[in-house]
């Protein structure tokens, strides 16, 4: 994919090292259960990640973030031990004392269960239609073009799912319009020349309801659209030059036919104090060029 030299591939590396980084430092920051480590399985992925990074950041802090969950894991195994043993053991005199007389204990108060305060994730939207799970399934697949998910740690089947459904609910059916907007995602984001479009979906920097309704110039790669900024400049200059007509002169020599008959147009392109641009048209057989 980066054919070309060492520095694109530095920067590449740089990206992705930067958005694991990220991703890490969230993590640590929100309350995790252990019901919430086991629905998402995002222990898996953070340990694959550690041993496929390189980087000594991401591999310290996905050994912190591993370190700490697995405290929630051995807290619930001494629970479940204590419970097979027939209680809790007596973490203090008071408690030993009242679990040496039963009289002396305290009759224990209804428990309610404390919501836990955590970040939830959204739902993955479900669907029993073939054409609308045949594009998530395509979407997916683009997501997942050269593994820049696994660095990242993203769950792509979630993100087409979402994806899939800001763009059916915008479109209200899975008509050609449906069908030709889920295309257009898909080919921006398997360009091989717009990698960055990819990895902004996959580390949350795009999300799935820009995605979802982003115009072709918006997807586009920085370089196409520096082309396309290119393009328009000339075209507007190419339609002041027609509108103003020109000068009519015998004074350049067309490289083409050889004859003198031209019109040229004199453009300000550079700075104020540079001197002016001169475009001339042959008016024999059309050529242009440019006379500086």
């Amino acid at each position: 994919m980066w054919g070309g030299g060492a520095h694109l591939g530095r920067v590449d590396l740089g990206l992705q090292r930067d958005g694991a980084v990220d991703l890490l430092r969230e993590l640590k920051t929100m309350p995790v259960t252990l019901h919430l480590l086991q629905s998402t399985r995002v222990g898996m992925s953070v340990n694959a990640l550690r041993k496929q990074s390189s980087d000594e950041e991401v591999v310290t802090l996905a050994k912190s973030l591993i370190k700490s969950w697995k405290k929630l894991l051995d807290a619930s195994d001494a629970k479940a031990r204590e419970r097979r043993r027939g209680g809790p053991l007596p973490t203090s005199s008071k408690e030993a004392s009242e679990a040496k007389d039963p009289s002396r204990k305290r009759p224990e108060l209804p428990r309610v269960p404390a919501t836990p305060r955590i970040t939830t994730f959204p739902p993955v939207p479900v669907t029993c239609d073939a054409v609308r799970n045949k594009c998530r399934e395509m979407l997916t697949a683009a997501l997942q073009t050269d593994h820049d998910h696994t660095a990242v740690g993203a769950d792509c089947e979630r993100l087409s799912a979402q994806i899939e459904e800001c763009i059916f609910r915008a479109v209200g059916n899975t008509d050609m319009k449906y069908k030709n907007r889920v295309r257009s995602r898909l080919s921006n984001l398997k360009d091989a020349k717009n990698p960055g479009l990819r990895r902004s979906v996959l580390c949350g920097a795009i999300t799935p309801q820009q995605i979802a309704v982003m115009t072709s110039e918006e997807m586009a790669s920085d370089e196409l659209k520096e082309i396309r900024k290119a393009m328009t400049k000339e075209a507007i200059r190419e339609h002041q030059m027609a509108r103003t007509g020109g000068t009519q002169t015998d004074l350049f020599t067309c490289g083409k036919c050889r004859k003198k008959n031209c019109t040229y147009t004199q453009v300000q392109t550079r700075s104020s104090d540079e001197p002016m641009t001169t475009f001339v048209v042959c008016n024999e057989c059309g050529n242009r060029w440019k006379f500086c």
